[in-house]
């Protein structure tokens, strides 16, 4: 056999179609790993031109190379893999419909894999940019810029009951071979794919508040399509392709046509949208045995608010401000740092309890009796407070906090009776709103409380 190596050596050229053969081989061993790489590499490709611009303006090549690294990444997993991942399942259904053929296995793992980081993707979506407390119904009353669950949490059992039918009738119709399967229980299956679709198109409507800004919300509906369409397409030829023995049945004349029925694949897809119906309410029926009501799948979008098919009206968010007293005040376990009442701070209504009532009590004493030192520490205040308060994120950190307080809070109230003929009235009038003058009005103990100053802390 002629070697053919030394007129490689000698012509280059004619190494690239075996480097082009080796990528396509790749891709063909390892679909979701080439797959998952492309959407990398088009994370680093966005993220280039503003790590260019920032190297410009700053310099420091080693720190902006660690971010490419990490901003590229970030883009390709959560923004270049789903769209790609979209792409394929087009690309998948155009195939099936033009070649008219099955796609091979690995159409199968990119639906797995897209369904899987679509139900994954879509929360971690919404909590990251409409900052959703998913375990907080329309009548909890929320803070600054939080969102009430998309999802009423009574009825959220029914929800995940009918995404999971939907994902096995999936199995059911895509993977269990079609020459030992009844086509009863396919077109069961097509049903329970017709169910787990129409939840995801609820879904996309139900959340998608902003279609330019959300439009990746509806990518989990979109491609709950296509992989709807391409399964049953394919399921329907693949049946047609196959020889089958006609039975007769003459003894029950309705089997005989139900029988007929169901050996025509072409029917499926209108006799699996009948029997959707039935499938549904026997699912209500059963969801009903654990205590869910028997209207819980609309409750369960309607019964919030915030989103587009909401019915409810949440009570308005409190807001209050990111200095760590403030944060005590509203986050923490209510038989403990004991809030008192509502207060207005900056215009917003703010949650008060006595500690920070006393520490902003001693502040105005500290900014009538001491201007200058008032500033040093209300610099040291504002530098250091805002920081820690962001670290603050549970109930159980706020009451911490609210404990290691304590020792400076009874020093306050030391100092308060010590300077204060009336301390108490000074502190309960802490963050009066409209009530209290303005900053240039000080404290005397013979003013009447509503004209006491505030000076939010």
């Amino acid at each position: 056999m002629m070697d053919l190596s030394h007129m490689v050596k000698e012509n280059p050229e004619m190494s690239e179609p075996t480097r082009l053969q080796k990528i396509k081989e790749s891709a063909r061993k390892h679909p979701l790993l080439m797959s998952l790489a492309a959407a990398v590499l088009f994370g680093f490709l966005l993220a280039v031109p503003g790590t260019v611009l920032f190297i410009v303006d700053y310099g420091n090549l080693l720190t902006n190379l660690l971010s490419l690294g990490i901003v590229g990444l970030v883009i390709g997993i959560f923004l270049g893999y789903p769209l790609l991942l979209t792409g394929i399942e087009v690309h998948l259904l155009a195939a099936t419909v033009s070649k008219r053929r099955n796609p091979p296995p690995r159409g199968r793992r990119f639906d797995l894999v897209t369904l899987i980081l679509g139900v994954l993707y879509s929360p971690l979506y919404l909590g990251v940019t409409h900052n959703v407390s998913f375990k907080s119904d329309w009548t909890v009353t929320l803070a600054n810029a939080q969102t009430h669950t998309p999802v009423y949490t009574q009825d959220v059992l029914t929800v995940v009951v009918i995404s999971l039918v939907g994902l096995a009738g999936y199995l059911i119709v895509s993977f269990l071979p079609l020459a030992k399967t009844p086509p009863l229980v396919l077109v069961l299956g097509i049903a329970a794919m017709y169910l787990g679709t129409i939840e995801s198109i609820l879904w996309g409507v139900h959340v998608c508040k902003e279609f330019f800004f959300d439009c990746l919300l509806l990518l989990l509906p979109f491609n709950c399509l296509l992989i709807t369409a391409r399964t049953v397409l394919y399921k329907i030829r693949e049946w047609e392709a196959i020889p089958h023995e006609r039975y007769k049945i003459d003894r029950v004349p309705l089997l005989n046509w139900c029988s007929r029925v169901l050996e025509n694949a072409r029917l499926w897809p209108v006799v699996a949208f009948l029997l959707m119906w039935p499938l549904f309410g026997i699912l209500i029926a059963i969801l009903v045995l654990f205590g869910q009501a028997p209207d819980s799948f609309i409750r369960a979008w309607t019964e919030t608010s915030d989103w587009n098919l909401s019915q409810r009206v949440a009570p308005q968010n409190i807001y209050y401000d990111e200095h760590y007293l403030c944060t005590v005040a509203a986050g923490g376990h209510q038989k403990i740092v004991k809030p008192l009442r509502l207060g207005i701070r900056h215009g917003h209504q703010v949650i008060v309890n006595r500690q920070l009532c006393i520490a902003n009590a001693f502040e105005q004493v500290l900014e009538e009796r001491t201007p200058r030192f008032h500033r040093a520490v209300r610099g040291f205040y504002d530098k250091y407070g805002f920081p820690v308060a962001r670290l603050i994120h549970s109930q159980y950190a706020a009451d911490l906090i609210y404990f290691l307080m304590k020792p400076l809070e009874w020093f306050f109230l030391a100092v308060l009776y010590l300077t204060d003929v009336r301390p108490e009235d000074r502190i309960a009038v802490q963050y009066m709103g409209d009530r209290v003058p303005s900053a240039s009005v000080p404290y005397s103990p013979s003013r009447p409380r509503s004209s006491m100053r505030s000076n939010p802390t």
